[in-house]
């Protein structure tokens, strides 16, 4: 029986929760991750994390609470609003859980929030060469590809060549200030 996936906004509470299921995934995400030390799986690290300026969205299995399970994330980081009102989209999604569309899942709930909510133009994503897996997500999500950067993240012990995405969620010009 397939369990039942939902996707909601972050809270400080879920630190613990999350460390649990970064540590679960360390090695599932190595490929794909920079290095991390020790103290980046415990709560208190991602504690810190939660309450670093991005949003966040968590791909949950379970009832809401003790019984919950973070299966999946994703994060909007480096807001700008003004004129730019643009934002860097990152996720991941549980070794266990992958090809069943949760990270589609997670994608399409933090584009209408950027769009509704947040009232950004322009969300960019980055995915390493090879990881056809993501762009095939980003490319349902209507993001296109608008160039490679070289060497663009330092990704498990080496500068890494990335293909950068956009997604424009409208054309209406900024609230005035």
């Amino acid at each position: 029986m397939d369990v039942v996936v939902g996707v909601r906004e972050a809270r400080a509470a879920d630190a613990g929760a999350l460390a649990e299921a970064l540590g679960r995934n360390r090695g599932h995400m190595r490929a794909t991750e920079p290095d991390r030390d020790e103290r980046y799986y415990t709560a208190e690290r991602q504690a810190e994390r939660l309450a670093d300026g991005g949003r966040r969205w968590f791909a949950v299995e379970g009832d809401e609470g003790d019984d919950e399970r973070i299966v999946g994330a994703a994060i909007l980081s480096g807001i700008v609003l003004g004129p730019f009102r643009s934002a860097s989209l990152g996720y991941w999604v549980d070794g266990e859980r992958t090809g069943r569309g949760i990270a589609s899942l997670l994608v399409a709930e933090v584009l209408r929030a950027a769009r509704d909510e947040l009232g950004l133009h322009r969300i960019e994503a980055s995915t390493l060469l090879d990881n056809h897996a993501s762009q095939r997500v980003l490319a349902k999500a209507g993001f296109e590809r608008i160039g490679t950067a070289p060497r663009y993240l330092h990704i498990a012990g080496a500068w890494r060549d990335h293909h950068l995405f956009q997604r424009i969620l409208h054309d209406q010009p900024p609230p005035l200030a």
